[in-house]
C-alpha cells in the first residue's frame, strides 16, 4: 500500500520532533564500530605504549559505560528545565521547534553510541586478548562527547534567552514565507472566480479532526487536472477542521476523484506547524511578548526586544502583495486549485493587537509600538498604509484611555525605537 502525502508528511514531522530515533542510530552504530575495531585490532598496532592490560581495559571501558549513562541523565535533566522555562516564561508553542534541534540529537546519539561501543568491547576482553584499538577509540569518543556537551551547554545557555529565541523564530518564519511565496507563484483570482461559477459542487469531508498542518498544492492541482475540475480549500493553513467538516470543495469535473486521495494530500494534526504557516511563527513571537507583559513576569523590555523581530518580520511580509486567494494552474494552464490566503491586515493585527492590549499600561511598549508602526509607514508601499494607520489610531485611543494625564500621555505617544531612551521619531 502506497503511503499518502499526508501520512508521509506526518511521519517526517514525527521523525524531526523525535528525541529517540537519532540516538537509536548512534546506539546501533556504536555496536557496529565496536565489532569493526575488534576485527581490525592486530599485533602490529597500536604501538606498545598504547597497549592495555585486561584489568586496565576493563576498568576504562566500565567507567566509560557508567559516565555515558550519567551524561545522558544530565542532558535529560537539562531538557526538563528547558520545558519548564519554555512553558512558564516563553511559549509552549516554542517546544515544537526545540524538539527538532539537531545539536541536541547529535549529543544524545554520541552518548548512546559511545555507551554501546564501550559496552560491546567489554565482552571481547580476555586475559590474553585485549581490544587495544577499541579502548583507544573509546577514549577518543569520550573526548568528543565532552566537547559536544560543552558546545551544547554553551549554545543553550545563550540561545534560551527570549531575544535569541525571537530571532530564531523570526528568521524561520521569514524563510517559510519566502519558500511559500515561490511555491504558490503568481495568483490569478479573476480566472479562479470564473471557474468556480461553473459546474456541480461536490464536497470532501474530513475523516478526522485536526489543524491543517500542510497541503500538497502541486498534487492537488495535478489531481484536479486529471479529473478536469477545480479544487477549493476553504481553510487556511493552521485552521482547526472538525471531523466531518468540509475539507475540500470540487467544482465541475468529468469524473469524481477518490475522496481518500484528496484527503491524503492535506495533512491534519493535533497542532499547527511552521512548515507552511509563517503566521505560526508570528504567533510564537507574540506569545513570548505577552508572556513577558503578564503581571507574573512584568518584563516590558523583553516585549520591546521581541517587537524588534516582529517589525523585521512585518517589513518582509509587507513588501509582497498578499491576495486573499491564490489560484494555481495545472499542467494544462487552466486554474485547478484555489487556496485561501492571509491578507497583510491579518498579519499586522496578529502582530500588534494583543501586545497593544497587554502592554497598554507600559510607556515603553507603547512608544516601541508607535515606532514600529512609523517604521512600517516609511518602509512599505502605500497600499499597506491604510491598515498601518488604522492600527496607529487604535494605539492612540488605547494610550488616551490608559494615561488621562496629558504629560504622561504625550510621553507614551512618542515613538521610540528602544521604548525608552532610544531615538525618537516624530510624525
Amino acid at each position: 500500500m502506497v503511503m499518502s502525502w499526508a501520512s508521509a508528511f506526518r511521519l517526517r514531522q514525527y521523525v524531526k520532533a523525535s528525541l529517540w530515533i537519532t540516538p537509536l542510530f548512534g546506539l546501533v552504530l556504536g555496536v557496529v564500530l565496536a565489532e569493526l575495531a575488534v576485527t581490525a585490532d592486530s599485533s602490529d598496532w597500536p604501538p606498545s605504549g598504547w597497549r592495555y592490560s585486561a584489568t586496565t581495559a576493563s576498568g576504562v571501558l566500565s567507567s566509560i559505560v557508567g559516565s555515558m549513562v550519567a551524561l545522558l541523565g544530565f542532558v535529560v535533566t537539562i531538557g526538563v528545565l528547558v520545558i519548564q522555562q519554555a512553558t512558564g516564561t516563553l511559549s509552549p508553542r516554542y517546544m515544537r521547534l526545540w524538539y527538532r534541534d539537531r545539536l541536541q540529537k547529535t549529543v544524545l546519539a554520541t552518548f548512546t553510541g559511545t555507551f554501546a561501543f564501550a559496552f560491546s568491547l567489554l565482552r571481547s576482553i580476555e586475559s590474553n586478548s585485549v581490544p587495544d584499538l577499541g579502548v583507544t577509540l573509546a577514549g577518543a569518543a569520550v573526548a568528543v562527547s565532552l566537547l559536544l556537551l560543552l558546545i551544547y551547554l554553551n549554545r543553550f545557555t545563550h540561545n534560551l534567552r527570549p531575544v535569541a529565541i525571537a530571532d530564531l523564530v523570526g528568521r524561520m518564519g521569514e524563510d517559510v514565507f519566502e519558500h511559500g511565496a515561490v511555491a504558490l507563484g503568481e495568483s490569478a483570482p479573476h480566472h479562479g472566480e470564473a471557474a468556480l461559477r461553473d459546474g456541480l459542487v461536490t464536497v470532501v469531508r474530513a475523516t478526522g479532526g485536526g489543524a491543517v498542518q500542510a497541503l500538497d498544492s502541486a498534487g492537488l492541482a495535478a489531481l484536479a487536472a486529471r479529473h478536469d475540475c477545480v479544487f477549493t480549500v476553504p481553510h487556511l493553513i493552521g485552521d482547526y477542521v472538525p471531523r466531518g467538516a468540509v475539507l475540500v470543495e470540487m467544482h465541475g469535473g468529468t469524473s469524481a476523484p477518490d475522496h481518500g486521495r484528496v484527503t491524503g494530500l492535506i495533512a491534519l494534526g493535533p497542532e499547527r506547524t511552521i512548515e507552511q504557516d509563517p503566521a505560526f511563527a508570528l504567533r510564537v513571537l507574540v506569545d513570548i511578548a505577552i508572556r513577558a507583559l503578564s503581571p507574573a513576569v512584568n518584563d516590558p523590555t523583553t516585549a520591546v526586544q521581541v517587537l524588534n523581530h516582529i517589525e523585521s518580520f512585518l517589513t518582509r511580509l509587507g513588501q509582497v502583495p498578499l491576495p486573499g486567494r491564490y489560484v494555481l494552474a495545472g499542467d494544462d494552464g487552466r486554474p485547478r486549485l484555489v487556496l485561501r490566503g492571509r491578507a497583510w491586515e491579518d498579519y499586522l493585527q496578529l502582530a500588534v493587537s494583543e501586545i497593544r492590549d497587554y502592554g497598554a499600561t507600559s510607556v515603553q511598549v507603547c512608544r516601541r509600538l508607535r515606532a514600529l508602526l512609523d517604521g512600517l509607514l516609511d518602509s512599505l508601499p502605500p497600499t499597506q498604509h491604510p491598515a498601518v494607520r488604522a492600527e496607529m489610531d487604535l494605539l492612540r485611543e488605547s494610550v488616551d484611555r490608559t494615561f488621562p494625564d496629558a504629560a504622561r500621555r504625550a510621553v507614551a505617544q512618542t515613538a521610540d525605537s528602544q521604548g525608552v531612551g532610544g531615538s525618537r521619531i516624530g510624525r
